[in-house]
């Protein structure tokens, strides 16, 4: 009898061990704001006008997330996120839009040791942090970078087309202020028959690679990005070809005010059309730059002031130039909760893309923005973080 009672007490105590070594947090974002915007519709007259909710957040997509590790010895841990979209003003739960699926912004598995972490499933590649780390506000959905970038078709944008499905990736932890991140996704692209034949598809069709280098130190953030989205076209493999993508960012936090300042550009090698953000016709090259500036005022508020020029140089039409500028005000009620106001108006020419500020009219909308024209859009509304 002694001894089963001395065993049990002995698992007990080990199984506390293995508890008390395995962690798991849950946070999430609710960000509701009221929304107006409107523009020129162009063709056949009239306005495009929208009044409502914006569910999916105005200055952070909302989202429930579940994080976690679990020490394994030695300096290696098992590390996972699971990270799902809200839209808070409908009925359609944990989901995208009205559909009511699963809405995967981040969900992978990997091991964290003194050699950095190696992870796999649909995680962020090196241009969703970059950018949201050199933009004047907050690389929201109010931000001018952020709808440039991802109407234009660009994968380095704080947004899904930055997310890579299917992928492994590697960051490094912080080496005197650098760190290294890499990413591969496989594209995994069937065939017409729902099957793999390699006289139809290839196993490099549709891949995407990058590769991120961001320095951070005391008032300093500078990023360097590439990525490619490889053999983008369907069909006969070989056929299609790549698009690739750098960037280069920077931050400098003077105290009283903070500057902001990135360039990128992207080169489309296919000679058809490919689709980007939004359903719209990626063009031959383009490139996007954006300067802004950030200041703390009163006691607990801060005011971002940013603008940006997107140029594209379309494969068989004239080339198109959209730009934009954006304000907001945040002021925070405490380390969780804020209050918030911002403006931001773009100006479409009729060769370029349909640029407007992504946070109208919920998930995929595409209805204010009209080409040759120009648009605005005002929000406010309240950001809970837990």
């Amino acid at each position: 009898m002694k001894k089963k009672l001395i065993a049990m007490a002995v698992a007990g105590l080990a199984s506390s061990a293995a508890l008390a070594q395995t962690s798991v947090t849950v946070y999430g974002v609710a960000d509701l704001g009221y929304v107006y915007s409107q523009g020129n519709a162009g063709i056949g007259g009239g306005k495009n006008k929208f009044s409502g909710i914006a569910g999916g957040g105005v200055t952070a997509g909302n989202r429930l997330g579940f994080k976690g590790e679990e020490a394994l010895g030695n300096g290696l841990k098992a590390v996972f996120t699971l990270e799902y979209g809200l839209y808070l003003d409908n009925n359609s739960g944990l989901g995208s839009g009205n559909n009511g699926g699963l809405n995967a912004r981040q969900q992978f598995v990997g091991l964290s040791s003194n050699f950095g972490t190696v992870s796999l499933g649909r995680q962020y590649a090196p241009g969703f942090n970059a950018t949201a780390n050199n933009d004047a506000l907050e690389a929201t959905d109010m931000g001018i970078q952020s709808s440039l970038s991802v109407y234009a078709g660009n994968s380095i944008t704080p947004n899904s087309p930055a997310r890579y499905n299917n992928s492994i990736a590697y960051t490094s932890n912080n080496l005197s202020g650098f760190t290294v991140s890499a990413i591969y996704g496989f594209g995994e692209t069937q065939d017409a028959a729902g099957g793999f034949n390699d006289n139809f598809v290839s196993t490099s069709d549709n891949g995407k690679l990058g590769f991120g280098l961001n320095y951070a130190n005391g008032p300093i953030n500078l990023d360097a990005v590439y990525q490619s989205r490889q053999n983008v076209s369907f069909g006969v493999p070989g056929t299609g070809d790549d698009i690739n993508e750098w960037y280069l960012g920077g931050s400098w936090d003077f105290k009283v005010v903070k500057a902001y300042a990135s360039y990128q550009a992207l080169d489309n090698n296919n000679q058809g059309a490919v689709l980007g953000g939004y359903g719209n016709v990626i063009g031959k090259k383009n490139d996007i730059w954006t300067v802004g500036l950030s200041a703390p005022v009163f006691s607990n508020g801060v005011v971002g002031l940013s603008y940006g020029k997107l140029s594209v140089d379309n494969r068989n039409a004239a080339d198109g130039d959209s730009w934009g500028w954006g304000a907001m005000y945040t002021h925070n009620l405490s380390k969780r909760t804020a209050l918030y106001v911002a403006y931001t108006y773009f100006d479409n020419d009729r060769n370029s893309v349909p640029v407007q500020t992504q946070v109208v009219g919920g998930p995929d909308s595409s209805g204010i923005g009209a080409l040759g024209e120009n648009n605005y859009t005002f929000g406010t509304g309240i950001r809970h973080s837990f």
